[in-house]
């Protein structure tokens, strides 16, 4: 475990493979955390890669560097944190690999920052930037009920469920986002120690509120959130990844995000696979960043 200076966190990270080696920084999602990545790494380390895993915002070691800064989870955020490790850390181009929260990150940098890019792999929604101008229009049916937790983060019942019962709570998430996924208790509470970090809960609901333009953002990322508002497109070599048994973002017969790519572009599917394809499968993942190094 490696604690470095970047923007307005103390970001804990790991760090595998040769110092000289091409980067690859591996971004995890909501709610898991750097463990995720444990093969993928070790896979891309053997293959000559310097693989980068930090803990988001509100995760495990990381920590803010001040009181005063805002808990924002909005998208704007997340972007601006990696790009803020990738300055801290002097790697002037990386591969990025993510999904969830992490593949909205690696997206975000892709699209708004291409150069500091060398290519992406973004599971499950390809193209995960937010059109919160168009969050209040109502989804299919069985879409709406996949987004259950979303609509309870945004009560304050929901904001006391998660701080009450986080792990049974977020154990609940794996077990119906990845049904197929046959994990034991040792590799859940893995991964749930990163949920008790202080600003977990806050950045939590702050990111399901601020995604609905339910609450504001943090003033010092408007800049950033205004050319997000314009569905930037990514021009970077692209692998966008779905698992066929995603229990909340399962993959459609049409690929609606496709246009948002303008260079390189690809998606596989993989039947079997829920949502948190790295930690589901390592190899494919690794594979796939592999291809764009």
């Amino acid at each position: 475990m490696k604690l470095i200076q970047a923007g307005d966190l103390d970001i804990a990270y790991l760090e595998i493979g040769p110092a000289d080696g091409m980067a690859a920084i591996l971004l995890h999602g909501f709610p898991y955390d750097v463990h995720a990545y444990g093969e993928v790494a070790e896979r891309l380390a053997a293959a000559g890669l310097r693989c980068i895993v930090p803990y988001l915002r509100g995760y495990g070691p990381t920590r803010f560097r001040s009181p005063q800064t805002p808990r924002s989870g909005e998208q704007a955020a997340l972007g601006a944190d990696l790009l803020a490790l990738m300055d801290a850390l002097s790697i002037p181009k990386a591969l990025l690999g993510g999904y969830d929260w992490g593949g909205r990150a690696a997206c975000i940098v892709a699209a708004l920052w291409p150069e500091r890019v060398r290519g992406l792999v973004s599971c499950g929604t390809g193209y995960n930037i937010q059109d919160i101008a168009r969050s209040g229009l109502p989804a299919a049916p069985e879409d709406e009920a996949r987004f259950w937790y979303q609509y309870y983060f945004n009560t304050e019942r929901g904001r006391a469920g998660l701080e009450t019962n986080r792990r049974a709570l977020c154990r609940f998430i794996w077990k119906s986002w990845s049904p197929l996924w046959d994990f034991d208790d040792e590799t859940f509470e893995q991964s749930a120690a990163a949920f008790d970090n202080p600003d977990f809960v806050d950045i939590v609901i702050h990111s399901y509120r601020h995604r609905y333009g339910v609450v504001p953002g943090d003033s010092a990322l408007g800049a950033i959130e205004a050319r997000l508002a314009g569905q930037p497109r990514i021009g970077v070599p692209t692998i966008v990844m779905q698992g066929g048994a995603d229990g909340v973002d399962p993959p459609r017969p049409d690929d609606h995000d496709a246009p948002h790519f303008r260079g390189a572009y690809r998606r596989a599917i993989l039947p079997g696979i829920g949502h948190n394809f790295p930690q589901e499968a390592p190899a494919a993942f690794a594979e796939a960043l592999l291809s764009l190094a």
